[in-house]
Formats: structure tokens, C-alpha cells, sequence
């Protein structure tokens, strides 16, 4: 009687050991649940976050633009900072900063269209790859479109891009530019930045 007793206690002790991997168990999922959960929050927000970049940015550039075309008469503009900055509404036919202005018209806007169009693809395919990356490509694929997006639709209102950020020192002046330049130039060193300091990964 007294043995089935000891049999019952140890019985009893043995469950309670084998308990324990449960417990265990029970960690171990609880710890799989907080390493994964930061992959759910991925998903979504990658295009919520550009969107709340670009639509921002895309809407100051084509207000600022919008207030030069009927505040400012072509050709003409205002000082800001003596000897440094001015406010100088000009259009632009070509790139950015001026480039490319010998095109042809009937050729050129179509020919901006299909290279905006095509970096589009490419920055979207890199943007969605790069989930796991740093915010800061987030930020700059995100300034890129933004710019490129302003100077294409500048195409289709004005049939030209229109410039009126004048930068100079002395006689020295800075192709005129607008917002949307200046998106795509910082986005540019920004990967720039991007490329040469963070080490790439490792296969």
C-alpha cells in the first residue's frame, strides 16, 4: 500500500518533469510570434509611406510652379538675397538644370515620358525589393519619383518645364531649377550615399 503510494507520488513528479517542455513549448511560440511580428507591419506600408512622401512633395512643386505662371511674368522675377538668390520665372525645354533642350518638340515629350516611365518601373521593382532596407532608400526613391514626376506634368500643362529658383555668386549663376530638381538631386546623393557606405549583403 505504501509502494502504490510512492508509485502514485512518483507518477505524479514525472508528469510534473514532463510538463516543463511545455512550458517551454509555450515560450518558444510566444518568442516566434514577437520575432514575427514585425514582418506583418512590412507588408502594407511601404506604398503608404512613399505615397505620404510623394504626394506631399509632388503637390509643393506644382503649387509653387502654379503661383509662379500667374504671379510672375515670363522672363522677369525678384531678388530674395542680394548677390546670391533670386526669384526668376524662366521655362526649361529640356532636363533638369537645363540639359537636353535641342530635342525637337514633337520628339521630346514623349521622349521624357518614356524615360520617366521607365525609371518609374525601375525605382518601383528596387523600392519593393528593398523592404528590409534602410529608410533611407524609402526616402530616396521617394524624392526621385516626386521630382519626376512634377517636371512630366509640367509637359503636359505648359509643354515645358518651368524653372524659377536662381542661384548665383557674382557672375557666376546655377542653371535655374525648381522644387522637383532639387527632389531629384537629393534623391540622387542620396543613393549616391546609400551605394558607397552600406555594405551590401552578403550571399
Amino acid at each position: 500500500m505504501w509502494g502504490r503510494r510512492e508509485g502514485k507520488h512518483t507518477e505524479k513528479y514525472k508528469d510534473w518533469e514532463s510538463e516543463e517542455p511545455l512550458e517551454e513549448e509555450g515560450e518558444g511560440e510566444l518568442h516566434r510570434e514577437i520575432v514575427e511580428e514585425p514582418r506583418g507591419r512590412r507588408k502594407a506600408p511601404l506604398l503608404a509611406w512613399a505615397l505620404f512622401l510623394v504626394l506631399p512633395c509632388f503637390a509643393a512643386d506644382q503649387i509653387s510652379k502654379s503661383v509662379i505662371v500667374r504671379q510672375i511674368e515670363l522672363g522677369t522675377g525678384f531678388t530674395v538675397i542680394p548677390g546670391f538668390f533670386d526669384i526668376l520665372h524662366v521655362r526649361n525645354t529640356g532636363a533638369a538644370f537645363g540639359m537636353l533642350q535641342g530635342i525637337p518638340e514633337p520628339v521630346r515629350t514623349w521622349f521624357f515620358l518614356g524615360i520617366t516611365v521607365a525609371a518609374f518601373i525601375a525605382m518601383f521593382v528596387v523600392f519593393f525589393r528593398a523592404q528590409e532596407k534602410s529608410w533611407l532608400l524609402k526616402l530616396v526613391f521617394g524624392l526621385i519619383i516626386a521630382g519626376a514626376l512634377g517636371n512630366l506634368t509640367d509637359r503636359f500643362v505648359y509643354g515645358e518645364v518651368v524653372d524659377f529658383l536662381s542661384v548665383y555668386i557674382g557672375k557666376y549663376r546655377w542653371p535655374t531649377f525648381n522644387l522637383a530638381d532639387t527632389y531629384i538631386t537629393l534623391g540622387m546623393l542620396g543613393l549616391l550615399f546609400h551605394i558607397f557606405t552600406v555594405p551590401g549583403e552578403e550571399g
